[in-house]
């Protein structure tokens, strides 16, 4: 059997089975899209790899025909964190299932996890962010190319004042930002919506783009959100994305990290400012504090590197 593929036509029970998931995903679990596709992705391929060995009904799933396809998942050369997430994918779909009654026994809770190697993610050293946010835009033609700097210098600044996604940034809109309060109201990841700080820099960023640059940018597109378009629209994270490396390749003398970079740098700094480790949590909208604890083995790390370079007998 080859590597799985496109998929062929699903049996008709495992097709519906899969639309039903599907609902229940975009309805009534607030996943992102990136989730939704990514799950369904991994659902479907296990639902192919199922039909292929002659199994036409969900019900029919079991421990060893996940277990099987999992190993051929591995067998050619998968990745740990690809692994470990279609593993969550099929037990998301699993336990829908046996709740729905279309699984009798729900085999997902007896699937092992692979153990996910987490590499301590790129960051900006304090000096390198001021850099960054301290570097004039480059000088564009005139037209709306003053008012896409204004833009790009409040994306740099908020995305580094708050730790947000590109998502959540591209999400704002203008009375989401309480700019006497400085502070922003973000929705994030399962529809979940937080308060975060915002510093002053950023706050005095977004006034000059809202005062000078927004108005030249919009339109009837434009509708509440805060940052926009080349053509007055919402700002897409792809755009956000491409700014953002544009800005830093601009600069020159820093690490081409991108939006999530800056997302990165800014926990990093609060930890190495004395921020607490539950209130770096807060401020990012992590839903478990273990993943915001790999930013303090990044502060050590750090802390490290210098003291191997500073110290005389180090």
């Amino acid at each position: 059997m080859g590597e799985p593929s496109g998929p062929s036509p699903l049996p008709t029970a495992l097709s519906a089975a899969l639309a039903d998931f599907e609902r229940h995903l975009r309805a009534e679990r607030g996943l992102s899209p990136h989730t939704v596709r990514a799950y369904l992705g991994d659902v479907t391929d296990l639902l192919g790899h199922a039909a292929e060995t002659g199994v036409a009904d969900p019900g029919d799933l079991d421990v060893p025909l996940v277990r099987a396809w999992l190993a051929h998942q591995h067998a050619y050369g998968k990745a740990r964190a690809t692994l470990a997430r279609r593993t969550a994918a099929v037990r998301t779909f699993t336990a829908y299932a046996h709740r729905r009654g279309i699984l009798g026994r729900d085999p997902g809770p007896l699937l092992g996890t692979p153990k996910r190697t987490r590499d301590l993610p790129k960051v900006l050293r304090q000096s390198e962010a001021a850099t960054l946010l301290d570097a004039p835009a480059k000088d564009r033609d005139g037209g709306t190319g003053d008012a896409c700097d204004l833009r790009d210098q409040a994306v740099l600044e908020v995305l580094y004042a708050t730790g947000i996604r590109v998502s959540e940034l591209c999400g704002l809109d203008v009375d989401d930002l309480d700019r006497e309060r400085r502070t922003a109201r973000v929705l994030g990841k399962g529809g979940k919506e937080r308060t975060v700080p915002v510093g002053d820099p950023a706050v005095r960023a977004v006034d000059d783009w809202l005062s000078r640059g927004r108005p030249a940018l919009a339109n009837e597109r434009s509708g509440p959100a805060l940052f926009l378009g080349a053509r007055g629209g919402r700002l897409h994270p792809t755009s956000a994305r491409r700014l953002v490396h544009a800005r830093i390749a601009e600069v020159g003398d820093v690490p081409d990290l991108g939006p999530h970079g800056l997302r990165h740098s800014a926990a990093t700094h609060l930890l190495e400012g004395g921020a607490d480790l539950r209130t770096v949590q807060e401020i990012l909208g992590h839903a478990s504090l273990q993943t915001t604890q790999l930013y303090t083995h990044v502060s050590a790390e750090r802390l490290k590197q210098t003291y191997r370079q500073a110290h005389p007998r180090a």
